[in-house]
């Protein structure tokens, strides 16, 4: 399993190098050059708000049918019809509390327009990744690669078109950018339904109250984690956006940022696609996950580390390479959420380690208390510090969760602490710490500079025992 682990790992590590990155810092950026911080910051604080209530479009369904399939894929067939059919009724109720929502909070015409296109995008990408937890529980790893790539590839297209093709001579508008999203996301949730389909063998649009009565009473744990987790990761710019009389320029400035912690967080969540359907696979046969989860916490670390190191100590030439404006505030904000991307990559392992083994009630109770936690740091720092006060907010929240997650996993599964490994991450961390500081004090390009703290990054991987040549050797000989 962990040679499977490793092999599809590196394959949908090089799908998502490839293309995403180009999206998030060629595509999207040039979009908010384009169009400016405040227009740009109108988009991101709409985007967020019509994530806030997008769990009704899940309510839990796709992470445990990912688990579900995975441990009986007899079901697949059974099942499809019948949850294609539960979406379609959770999207109306989902478009119709998002719009009420924004009429209560005062959204004028424009912010209607473009959110009711957010609205249908939700619903694309909500029942992409329903359709892909069908395949990843499958295992058909490479083919779920592919797809999880297809929706920024079709992007990637079309806007390059619209920025560099001279196609037009009007200005680029924000409601292309949105549009062009619909168009990716309908064309991949065609492919991906086209492959299902041809698994399971049969498909009929089947309203069957009893079976939505039944699976979403199983599924309901996994929907109020969802929303309580999008709470505390995504709040942050609506508050900035209502609590500042400048918000949707504060919501800008932070939208800059946080795309590179976006760019950043890719990394682990590829390694949760993985370990979700392989960690509940291995919990159902009783096989012991301590080993693949020690191995995919210690390599999402290592890398982890190094960004947040490079972020902190390079985020002014980062900021600057990439925006026109704003680059001292974004760097300083920058800083503090790349901080918090420790917690994140935590929570992408062990998070997914005990939403494998179904223990719901104690992700609940840890992800309330981090939602409570982000939005009372939120208004009391957000007016106080603007844009900074956010980026720390959600800092302290994410280290909190992360670690939260990581404590509740060694109780559950009773892993013995290891102190071998505490000591390798810790002189790891100084290593790579007082690297940085030496280096950067030194007259050399940033970009060489972290070239070589990236080298010595890896060295020190291998030197401190996290990365071992003689298990990975292992790892490529032993059978699946």
């Amino acid at each position: 399993m962990r040679k499977k682990f490793i092999i599809n790992l590196a394959f949908l590590i090089l799908l998502n190098v490839l293309i995403k990155p180009f999206w998030i810092f060629g595509v999207e950026r040039s979009v908010q050059n384009i169009v400016g911080s405040a227009e740009f910051g109108f988009y991101f604080s709409l985007f967020n708000f019509s994530l806030l209530l997008n769990i009704i479009l899940d309510l839990g369904i796709t992470n445990f049918n990912n688990r579900n399939i995975s441990q009986n894929p007899q079901l697949l067939r059974k099942h499809v019809s019948n949850i294609v059919s539960l979406k379609l009724i959770l999207a109306v109720f989902y478009a119709v509390l998002t719009i009420g929502a924004a009429f209560v909070i005062g959204y004028d015409s424009r912010q209607l327009g473009i959110l009711f296109i957010l609205i249908l995008n939700q619903f694309l990408s909500s029942l992409v990744l329903y359709l892909r937890s069908n395949i990843s529980g499958l295992q058909l790893f490479k083919t779920d690669s592919l797809i999880s790539v297809l929706d920024r590839f079709i992007m990637i297209l079309v806007c390059s078109i619209l920025i560099w093709g001279n196609v037009t001579d009007k200005p680029l508008k924000i409601e292309w950018f949105v549009l062009t999203q619909t168009f990716a996301y309908l064309t991949t949730a065609l492919v991906t339904f086209i492959i299902v389909i041809y698994k399971a063998k049969f498909f009929k649009l089947n309203f069957d109250f009893r079976f939505f009565r039944v699976f979403l009473k199983q599924s309901y744990p996994y929907a109020l984690l969802i929303l309580l987790m999008a709470f505390y990761n995504r709040i942050d710019s609506v508050m900035l956006e209502r609590l500042l009389p400048d918000g949707k320029h504060q919501a800008g400035i932070y939208a800059q940022a946080y795309r590179i912690l976006e760019a950043a967080s890719m990394f682990p969540y590829l390694f949760s696609i993985l370990l979700l359907p392989m960690f509940s696979k291995m919990l159902k046969k009783k096989e012991s996950i301590t080993e693949l989860a020690k191995l995919s916490f210690s390599m999402i670390l290592v890398p982890a580390i190094f960004l947040v190191s490079v972020c902190c100590f390079f985020s002014d030439q980062i900021m600057d390479l990439m925006y026109w404006e704003h680059v001292d505030v974004s760097s300083q904000t920058l800083s503090f959420l790349m901080i918090g991307f420790i917690g994140i990559s935590t929570t992408y392992i062990f998070g997914t380690l005990l939403t494998a083994n179904g223990s719901m009630k104690q992700l609940n109770t840890m992800a309330f208390i981090g939602m409570i936690l982000n939005i009372t740091l939120n208004l009391i720092l957000v007016p106080r510090l603007q844009v900074k006060g956010s980026a720390i907010a959600g800092m302290i929240t994410q280290l909190f969760t992360g670690f939260t997650q990581l404590i509740l996993a060694k109780y559950i599964f009773k892993f013995k602490i290891n102190y071998k490994l505490i000591f390798s991450i810790t002189i790891f961390i100084v290593i790579v710490i007082l690297s940085t500081v030496f280096l950067s004090k030194l007259n050399i390009n940033w970009i060489k500079t972290v070239l070589i703290i990236g080298i010595i990054s890896l060295l020190a991987s291998f030197a401190t025992g996290l990365f071992k040549v003689k298990v990975l050797y292992q790892l490529l000989k032993e059978r699946e």
